[in-house]
């Protein structure tokens, strides 16, 4: 949930005709505003609310977390939970069984003593997701959800998603420096070749079954992920397939949260305020007031909206044969290149032999950290077959750690085994 904290920064209309900066209050008043963003988990797990402040518009910061916050979450029968904080804004309860029958709110507290309330909201439970699907279109992928509550109650709601997906480097390495000298890589514990990214939803994404007979939402558009994006990185170096299983291109997992009436219109103003704006017939700013309070300062704006309930979740895998081998993917190592360094030559212009890997590869033997490179492939003496040098390359060409993780993440779905 990134679009909240961002809100207030970036209101432009633009009219024919003339162009008029629109510089809400919020963003022009001195102060800043305390930004809340999450759900109530009344499910099984934790629940996780951000707390950060608005920036102004001309600051070069984005992110402004709240820390060292007291925040509980009340129950209207007396009970009480704490939301203890994890760091950099985050505040992450323990696992939470709650009383589904009662109404929640949450109670903060800043370090400089100001105190909030949100109003007491009743649980909404989620009904299962029905199916994550997907169409292959000119273009790109488009992803859809699929949902309905048989009791014909929910009528409102709100997805987020997290996509991982496997993304290659431009060369596969067989070697690395232990500091000192070139050795060869263990490829079953320590490859750099393949590894997982993942990011979550930034767009505010819902739905509604209010004006249906029944209470049934129908490939609802989720995401779309372009043609030639690094998400649908198919692709595996032939070597690298001979010791690792073929993996399967991109994930998404969907959650569905069930929104009150009055969550929903919050949440619709939202999505006006963020992602409709900027032609001349699009929604124009209002004025998005949440359910939580300043009880130090009536008066002070607070942003964020705070439901209560259960989620549901269904994960969806794209695998390299969905994606058509025609797209051509946007690569970022296009000016990638290897050169080959050896262990004893005799360079242009110098008298005395050298080890060009003490140079390149090696940190302890007088490599500079700002020219260091990553062994890829080894350079063979075509006579006797040992190796006199290496190739290599820069880290960000070899080593896929430095954009993600090589470690396989315990959802993944393997295509060949």
């Amino acid at each position: 949930m990134k679009y909240i904290s961002g809100l207030f920064i970036c209101l432009f209309i633009a009219i024919t005709g003339c162009k008029k900066s629109y510089k809400p209050p919020v963003i022009t008043a001195p102060g800043s505003y305390l930004v809340v963003e999450g759900v109530i988990n009344a499910g099984p797990g934790k629940t996780t609310i951000l707390l950060s402040k608005t920036v102004d518009l001309s600051s070069s910061n984005t992110v402004n977390p709240v820390l060292n916050a007291s925040i509980t979450i009340e129950s209207d029968k007396g009970a009480n939970f704490p939301v203890p904080e994890d760091g950099h804004g985050r505040y992450v309860s323990a696992n939470l069984f709650l009383d589904i029958t009662a109404k929640y709110r949450l109670h903060i507290r800043t370090a400089d003593n100001h105190e909030y309330l949100s109003d007491f909201v009743p649980v909404t439970n989620s009904p299962p997701v029905d199916n994550v699907s997907f169409t292959v279109k000119n273009n790109g992928i488009q992803i859809y959800v699929s949902t309905h509550d048989a009791t014909n109650t929910t009528h409102f709601y709100r997805w987020e998603y997290e996509e991982t997906w496997v993304l290659h480097t431009a060369f596969f390495s067989l070697f690395k420096s232990n500091g000192d000298t070139v050795l060869e890589r263990d490829l079953d514990n320590d490859q750099i070749y393949q590894c997982w990214r993942s990011d979550t939803s930034t767009t505010i994404t819902l739905g509604t079954s209010s004006g249906l007979s029944a209470d049934v939402i129908n490939n609802a558009p989720i995401t779309f992920v372009e043609a030639g994006s690094r998400k649908l990185d198919g692709k595996q170096s032939q070597v690298f397939t001979q010791k690792q299983p073929e993996t399967n291109a991109y994930s998404i997992l969907v959650k569905q949260f069930a929104l009150t009436g009055d969550a929903y219109r919050y949440w619709i103003n939202i999505k006006k305020n963020t992602q409709d704006i900027g032609r001349v017939f699009d929604p124009q700013p209002t004025e998005i007031r949440g359910n939580i309070h300043s009880v130090t300062n009536p008066l002070e704006p607070v942003l964020g909206y705070i439901s209560a309930g259960t989620t549901t979740t269904k994960r969806l895998f794209i695998a390299n044969g969905d994606i058509p081998t025609v797209w051509t993917l946007n690569s970022p190592y296009d000016d990638c290149r290897m050169d080959s360094l050896f262990l004893d030559t005799l360079l242009r212009g110098h008298l005395e032999r050298i080890n060009q890997e003490n140079t390149a590869f090696n940190l302890n033997r007088g490599t500079e950290t700002n020219v260091l490179q990553i062994p890829v492939l080894g350079i063979y003496d075509p006579l006797t077959g040992k190796i006199i040098g290496h190739t290599g390359s820069s880290p960000y060409c070899v080593d896929c750690t430095l954009q993600g993780t090589n470690k396989v993440p315990d959802f993944w779905q393997f295509t060949n085994q």
